[in-house]
């Protein structure tokens, strides 16, 4: 399906700063708003949930500040970058659109983590939630990394330990190997969509956020997220919830169980041909599966 062309675009002002957001669609039914993973990945790989707007709902896209077109600190530190940072951006660009007293939630990756943070603080207006290929902790995450790295040829393993060790992870020799890793886990279709190369250059030209928050891939987890978990607070979701993974998912069912476990209103969709982008690997089906769940919770 072809990406849609946004209704309107701009940006909304974030304690001095810049969040950029677009919007496809007419005002209607109850809007999606979805939030992009990385941290640092920016909007461009979810354009294709844009055509969500057919239901007759907007659906708002945006660059988490450091971002895409959103405003760049590349000089700030790991204290700025926090969970607490994002969730204060998602609440300011709600009220400032004016859709806090209603909207859908869609996070993917650590856009599901942030929208899990937020829907456990039982926001009024959150109607209902989609967690995407999101982990309920970096500790579970983690595991499933080491599992998934463990199958990989061991040539590639080699590779992937000796870099890491020297600190090297910026090395060509590297970076070949991690391919192996995301042709594998993260997106299976090769060439990667132009939508989803747009997100890899995103962070190649300003790592500032992955780097800090995540590490050097999605793998090698050594940022300030890496003890991150909300799966002591998940009772307190009170929202309808969608759980979407990919069979060859890097966010196993292992990640996604608590949230399966303790969520009151939750259920489950796997699809059986993708692995961490089931909205561009299986995009037809992803959009009928999202787009009845939020036409059961309007």
């Amino acid at each position: 399906m072809a990406i849609p062309e946004p209704n309107h675009t701009g940006t909304v002002d974030f304690n001095g700063n810049s969040t950029w957001y677009r919007i496809t669609g007419e005002p209607g039914r109850t809007p999606l708003v979805v939030l992009h993973g990385g941290p640092g990945a920016g909007h461009d790989y979810t354009l294709s949930i844009a055509n969500i707007a057919a239901q007759g709902r907007q659906v708002v896209h945006y660059d988490q500040l450091g971002t895409g077109r959103s405003t760049h600190l590349p000089d700030k530190g790991a204290d700025f970058w926090t969970v607490q940072l994002f969730l204060d951006e998602l609440d300011t660009l709600l009220k400032e659109l004016g859709i806090a007293d209603g909207y859908h939630l869609l996070g993917q990756s650590w856009g599901g983590m942030l929208a899990a943070e937020h829907a456990v603080r039982r926001p009024s207006g959150l109607r209902g939630l989609v967690i995407a290929n999101s982990p309920a902790s970096m500790e579970l995450w983690l595991a499933a990394a080491a599992e998934l790295r463990a199958a990989l040829p061991p040539e590639v393993q080699r590779t992937l330990l000796a870099h890491e060790a020297a600190g090297t992870t910026d090395h060509p020799d590297y970076r070949a190997a991690e391919q192996v890793f995301n042709e594998r886990h993260v997106c299976r279709l090769t060439p990667n969509p132009p939508e989803v190369q747009a997100t890899w250059d995103n962070i190649e030209a300003d790592p500032t956020v992955y780097h800090t928050m995540n590490g050097p891939n999605e793998f090698h987890v050594v940022g300030t997220l890496k003890d991150w978990s909300v799966i002591d607070r998940l009772h307190l979701i009170e929202a309808p919830t969608l759980l979407v993974s990919g069979r060859y998912d890097e966010a196993t069912p292992d990640t996604l169980r608590p949230f399966a476990d303790r969520i009151p209103d939750v259920r489950w969709h796997m699809f059986e041909h993708s692995s961490h982008m089931p909205h561009v690997e299986e995009e037809e089906l992803y959009l009928r599966v999202v787009g009845s769940f939020l036409d059961s919770t309007d």
